[in-house]
């Protein structure tokens, strides 16, 4: 029971004790009215005592509106060497469903009366900062997959990254648009919002430098035309594609473009599969109504050594009123 309800408690049985000593019939202790108030007061939305785990997390989650998830390193979280994920898909389902376990298990077992609208979901064990020591040595690397055309989730993507890993540039951010629809292919006009808000924040010295995935030579040359801050990357999906076409080739060659290869699917993670993560994570759960915004990938890597240090996932999700 909590603080509050012990002193509501106690007031209510005074109250009820001066009441019959007035009428001459005081005898001490809980009457069936006091319990019936205060078991109203325990389950009623303001006040919250000692509860089961799951219990605070359904409550948590019934109230929310906003969910910001980071996974913490997972080169050192042993749970993943446990398996090895079949697919970046997999991969990201299972580290939103055991850091979401993972959080709920280490909240208190009593809530404040004020519950959260963001619930900012992240172990603190499980991340590590980057100092200012070792800056120098690191290379911060990001892939941002946007699951519908707003330009301010980029924004919001590259400040959540830079908070979380405790730095205040990224040096390279690739941008995956979010899917079309079956049978509508990628165009010019459909990137351009989304890259001057990516020039944006290279201007604002947030990101060092931007790259594309999945253009095609022709795509790749309008955009690298109309843009004011050069693309310098583009990644390629060889599973579409077992060798790299020769006139992309020749083309990033000519204008300094760096061309990577990625077994990224067009849709990283499907709402089906983000919402069954959440439900696994603790028992009861209801994310119906919760939609994915973007996922953000990041890879910290040593540049003397060329190893990676740290990666990790940035989640972000939203409750929608359909439902």
């Amino acid at each position: 029971m909590n603080y509050k309800c012990k002193v509501i408690l106690h007031c209510l049985v005074y109250s009820r004790e001066r009441e019959r000593e007035r009428e001459g019939n005081c005898t001490r202790g809980y009457s069936t009215v006091n319990y019936y108030i205060l078991t109203t007061l325990v389950s009623s939305h303001r006040f919250y005592g000692a509860m089961e785990p799951h219990v605070n997390a359904k409550l948590l989650f019934n109230h929310a509106t906003t969910l910001k998830l980071h996974t913490g390193n997972l080169v050192n979280r042993s749970r993943l060497k446990k398996k090895c994920p079949s697919s970046p898909s997999e991969e990201l389902q299972d580290c939103i469903q055991d850091t979401l376990s993972e959080w709920f298990a280490t909240m208190p077992s009593s809530l404040d009366s004020e519950l959260p609208s963001v619930l900012d979901c992240t172990v603190s064990e499980n991340t590590d900062a980057i100092t200012p020591e070792e800056r120098e040595e690191l290379k911060v690397s990001v892939k941002l997959f946007l699951t519908e055309s707003d330009r301010s989730s980029i924004r919001s993507a590259v400040d959540m990254a830079c908070l979380s890993l405790s730095v205040s540039q990224l040096d390279s951010v690739i941008i995956a648009p979010p899917p079309l629809p079956e049978g509508e292919a990628q165009m010019l006009t459909h990137l351009q919002p989304l890259w001057e808000e990516l020039e944006s924040l290279v201007h604002s010295q947030k990101i060092a430098a931007i790259g594309t995935s999945d253009l095609d030579k022709t795509l790749l040359e309008q955009l690298y035309n109309w843009a004011q801050v050069k693309p310098s990357s583009n990644q390629v999906n060889l599973a579409s594609c077992c060798v790299m076409p020769p006139d992309l080739t020749a083309f990033a060659k000519e204008f300094d473009i760096q061309l990577l290869t990625h077994n990224d699917p067009k849709e990283l993670i499907s709402a089906a599969c983000f919402q069954e993560a959440v439900q696994g994570s603790s028992k009861d759960l209801q994310a119906a109504n919760w939609r994915l915004e973007w996922v953000l990938r990041y890879s910290i890597i040593v540049k003397s050594r060329g190893i990676i240090k740290a990666k990790g996932y940035v989640v972000h999700a939203k409750k929608s009123n359909d439902h």
